[in-house]
């Protein structure tokens, strides 16, 4: 490096699909980047990518072959973003950054899909070394590349130099309408707009922030392949059929990213066969975790979120593949009904309602997660915000997430997005063909396992009296576990001796 070479805004780490993307997106919103990774293939592909971008302009991405370069091509103190596999990966960065010299008032920025308590950790370990901060990013590969959706979580004074970056380089939105401002085209990024950055809390909570979304996520497209299925193997649709069904409500409540590419998918035609591409994909779907992570959160902390819980047991399901195949040649199912084409109508409109109200309960149970542990873990979360920043960038971008921010405008403390008048009016009118289109699947014997979770979860959560009393009672009769009373002040134990004649009752101190 030469004394005239300008030093570098940036250091990135990771060239692989987002990290390339990420870079790029950088240096679109005028920031000079110095690039590094193992893999000489990845970052050469980067670094072509930029040369052919900028034309005869000068390079905005500089190639280094270590990190004891890196850290050198970059101005004080050092910002450094990783983009790497979430895991061992992060920390044999920061240790080899360590040993490169980083200083204590540098900052490094892990944008994986993390583990939320691993940043906690990391965030602790690191102290007095350099500063670790964590920004979660959804939006895939396009969104990295022209504006993803940004959580970023840590120390606040990482945030207050990290803000206007990630602000430039964040999806934008509408301030009057809430609509996504876009542009697909390199070089000339969108640079008026809400953007889709904003600061979660503490070390740890922009993942966890991240990881309830992609929890979220899970439902949203399980819950869309469920009425799918229920349009190919109840009603006998094509692929096309369903394509253009799905294209006609993504004009509506249902407008959202992942209607969208649903109904691409459903209308692309494979060059080899000249079949629907959807019809010879092998229906064993995958999943990296998160979904998981989302699950077992909830019960841990005992917030239900039984619908994204259906989502990743759908995926586990799937992957029986040859379990499944012997078994559909053994146990029976239903016989198959004939619809008109007035009942074909009747039951497709059933499926939208369905969907829409299914896809009210997924995110209530989201946000309620995301408050459950808020209130567990002290953070200050702002549902407002995190409603805001979905709204575009995001995977599970929609336009009804315009509501959910409203609703939480009107009260942020609100205990669950069902209680919001919006949504509890939504739900009161649609749900009459939510129930008859659980009814039709499972009459047909068509598995619609996060539909009709989340339709439980909505009679669950507004029954006033649940069946939990015998509960308490088979558990108190085996094993002494005891139970309140109604009729006595809360808190208050009691115990039957169910083994005793005329069963006395006594009160636990």
């Amino acid at each position: 490096m030469t004394e005239a070479t300008p030093l570098c805004d940036i250091g990135f780490i990771g060239a692989g699909v987002m990290g390339k993307n990420l870079t790029l997106n950088l240096a679109d919103n005028g920031y000079r980047v110095a690039a590094f990774d193992l893999d000489n293939e990845r970052l050469n592909s980067l670094l072509n990518q930029d040369a052919l971008e900028r034309g005869d302009q000068p390079a905005r991405v500089i190639g280094c072959s270590s990190y004891t370069e890196l850290l050198s091509r970059l101005s004080a103190p050092h910002l450094i973003v990783l983009s790497v596999p979430a895991g061992e990966a992060v920390d044999d960065i920061c240790h080899k950054l360590i040993h490169a010299g980083i200083r204590a008032d540098d900052i490094v920025v892990d944008t994986g899909n993390s583990l939320w308590t691993d940043t906690v950790a990391r965030e602790k370990d690191y102290e007095g070394k350099f500063i670790f901060f964590s920004t979660a990013v959804s939006g895939g590969e396009i969104g990295a590349r022209f504006g993803p959706s940004l959580m970023p979580s840590g120390d606040p004074f990482a945030w207050s130099r990290i803000k206007p970056i990630w602000e430039a380089i964040a999806a934008k939105v509408d301030p009057e309408t809430g609509e996504p401002i876009e542009s697909f085209e390199p070089g000339k990024p969108v640079t008026e707009g809400e953007p889709c950055a904003a600061y979660i809390g503490p070390g740890g909570s922009g993942h966890y922030v991240k990881m309830v979304h992609n929890g979220i996520e899970y439902a949203d497209m399980q819950m869309i392949c469920e009425t799918y299925q229920v349009m190919r193997d109840l009603l006998g649709m094509s692929a096309l059929d369903i394509a253009q069904v799905f294209g006609e409500w993504n004009k509506g409540i249902l407008h959202s990213y992942l209607m969208d590419i649903s109904a691409q998918v459903l209308a692309t035609i494979d060059s080899d066969t000249g079949q629907p591409l959807v019809d010879i994909i092998l229906d064993k779907a995958g999943q990296k975790g998160t979904g998981l992570w989302t699950a077992m959160s909830s019960l841990t902390l005992g917030s239900p979120a039984p619908t994204i819980a259906e989502a990743v047991y759908a995926r586990s399901l799937s992957a029986l593949k040859h379990e499944r195949v012997k078994a559909s040649t053994i146990l029976a199912g239903p016989d198959q009904t004939e619809f008109s084409a007035e009942q074909k109508n009747d039951i497709i409109q059933a499926l939208h309602d369905a969907l829409y109200c299914a896809k009210i309960c997924a995110y209530a149970q989201g946000f309620h997660l995301m408050k459950t542990a808020a209130d567990e873990h002290g953070w200050q979360l702002n549902f407002c915000e995190i409603a805001k920043i979905w709204r575009a960038g995001c995977i599970i971008r929609a336009v009804f997430l315009q509501s959910i921010n409203d609703a939480y405008e009107r009260n942020n403390e609100l205990q669950n997005l069902l209680l919001d008048p919006f949504f509890a009016k939504q739900v009161s009118v649609y749900q009459q063909n939510w129930r008859k289109a659980v009814a039709n699947a499972t009459l047909s014997g068509i598995p619609v396992a996060a539909l009709s979770s989340a339709l439980s979860y909505y009679d669950s959560y507004r029954t006033a009296v649940l069946p939990a009393n015998l509960l308490q009672g088979q558990r108190d009769f085996f094993g002494a576990h005891t139970f309140e009373r109604t009729d006595q002040a809360k808190g208050l134990k009691f115990h039957v001796e169910w083994s005793q004649p005329g069963r006395p009752m006594i009160r636990i101190k």
